[in-house]
């Protein structure tokens, strides 16, 4: 058998240009990155050429480096900084080069004004490729787990006893005849405590925003999570409740490009569509359709559709009644809200036992008015089915709601086989779009903290993705032309 010598010193010569073939993703990132405008990476660059000073990392190499990371599942720094060292598509794009984790982490989360033109830019040579048309999109939602452990969650209590444990410990670091350490250690160790300070500070607040959340009786027991305070316990896909983000994203179904994504502190979509049109209308544009599932459709979503010249498709659920609210409230079966008869020339009811129940007043909400109805207390009382029509109050109340014309003619239009027809192209753009995140790009817990950081991370990964599938519809097909 052939002797295996590891003990052994190689030099060997590399062309660097012939590191990874001609169609490699890492020549497609560089190429796309340098169709586009990175002055405002720049902007905090403080070394200039012929002065004195460290010649600084340039921002289309970093930027190349973390989408490239991102299209093979990478979301470590440090992991992305040894692979400088080995991985051929890193070793192309730096020329052999290493780069301090410490840097690449700083990039990441440094420039979220920038990266969010980047993403814009990207789009927009896209649409220039005819990869986006904004005539039809999709939106949806998909939690993604906080870097966040369910038992870090705290009362307010808690809260302020670390809180108050974390300036003792600085207190103490500022005290000369605390124990001696070497400077640089110091230096660290204050460093961590003031950042827990600083964190724990921040935590207090967010608890205060989801005590306002809650009921009064319950807001004694609202926690927070110490490491990530801003997360929430959400229920996941898998059935479990664990701290999350409910990210949305909004995908164009012509090929399948995100054209919005923002994480979100909300447990479900039921408010997420009017904010997802503001966000889409001030980055691309506003777009022509809109399909959603039955999470998004309220009221104000569709008022809001309606206002800005969009046209909404999504199935209507079903308004279920509670069977036991009747109970609950000592109702019979024969005195349920549907045995009354509405006088419509009146605008009235009458009861089973024909007293009339006439109107008190009127609310407006989104899309819709909200009418009560009372009987006179007088009639209710000597009535002989009182104990079974309202027996814990002095006389029934009915209210009845009226939707708004644009309520009744979306109502109308998802009736018709055309809009189901069309509702039918919204799973297999959206549910492939979230797949692809999670499966392809490791986006199943985030690995930075706190909305903001959470939201770089994700135009990062949304970044990526339309980079990928430029790739896969217009940069590749150059080669197979060839």
């Amino acid at each position: 058998m052939k002797p295996i010598n590891r003990q052994q010193l190689l030099m060997r010569s590399i062309d660097v240009e012939k590191l990874i073939e001609s169609d490699h993703p890492a020549r497609a990132i560089w190429e796309m990155l340098g169709q586009v405008d990175l002055s405002r990476f720049e902007e905090g660059i403080q070394a200039v050429e012929g002065r004195a000073g460290q010649a600084t990392v340039s921002p289309r190499l970093l930027a190349a480096l973390w989408i490239y990371s991102c299209s093979e599942g990478i979301s470590s720094a440090r992991e992305l900084s040894r692979m400088c060292e080995y991985e051929p598509g890193c070793q192309w794009l730096t020329g052999m080069e290493t780069i301090n984790h410490h840097t690449l982490s700083d990039f990441r989360v440094e420039h979220k004004d920038a990266l969010d033109g980047l993403f814009i830019q990207v789009l927009g040579l896209l649409s220039v490729e005819g990869l986006v048309d904004l005539k039809q999109v999709t939106q949806d939602g998909t939690k993604i787990k906080a870097n966040a452990g369910k038992d870090t969650f705290r009362r307010e209590e808690r809260v302020k006893q670390h809180l108050a444990m974390a300036r003792e410990q600085i207190q103490a670091m500022e005290d000369p005849r605390s124990e001696v350490l070497t400077q640089r250690v110091a230096r660290a160790r204050e460093r961590a405590l003031r950042e827990k300070k600083q964190r724990l500070e921040f935590a207090l607040e967010e608890l205060k925003r989801v005590q306002e959340s809650k009921p009064e009786k319950e807001k004694t027991e609202a926690r927070v999570s110490l490491t990530d305070p801003q997360a929430r316990v959400m229920k996941t896909g898998e059935g479990g409740w664990a701290p999350s983000y409910n990210v949305q994203v909004c995908t164009d179904t012509a090929q399948g490009i995100i054209v919005d994504v923002a994480a979100t502190q909300a447990g479900n979509d039921r408010d997420q569509l009017s904010p997802a049109i503001n966000r889409l209308q001030q980055r691309v544009g506003s777009p022509e359709q809109i399909l959603t599932d039955t999470a998004y459709v309220s009221h104000g979503s569709i008022e809001t559709a309606v206002k800005e010249g969009i046209d909404l498709i999504a199935p209507v659920a079903n308004a279920v009644p509670d069977p036991q609210q009747y109970e609950r409230r000592g109702i019979g079966s024969g005195f349920h809200a549907e045995a009354f008869r509405y006088e419509a020339g009146q605008n009235q009811y009458v009861c089973p036992a024909d007293k009339i129940l006439k109107c008190t007043g009127k609310q407006r909400y989104a899309g819709r008015i909200k009418w009560r109805y009372q009987a006179a207390p007088s009639e209710c009382q000597r009535c002989r089915f009182k104990d079974q029509c309202c027996p814990t109050v002095k006389s029934r109340r009915i209210t009845r709601s009226e939707d708004s014309p644009a309520v009744k003619a979306f109502l109308s239009k998802m009736e018709t086989p055309e809009a189901k027809e069309t509702y039918r192209k919204r799973g297999p753009v959206a549910e492939f779009v979230n797949a692809w995140l999670k499966e392809k790009l490791g986006l199943r817990q985030f690995r930075l903290r706190g909305l903001a950081k959470v939201q770089i991370e994700c135009l990062w990964v949304s970044l990526t993705y339309n980079i990928q599938q430029w790739i896969r519809l217009r940069w590749r097909s150059r080669f197979a032309t060839a």
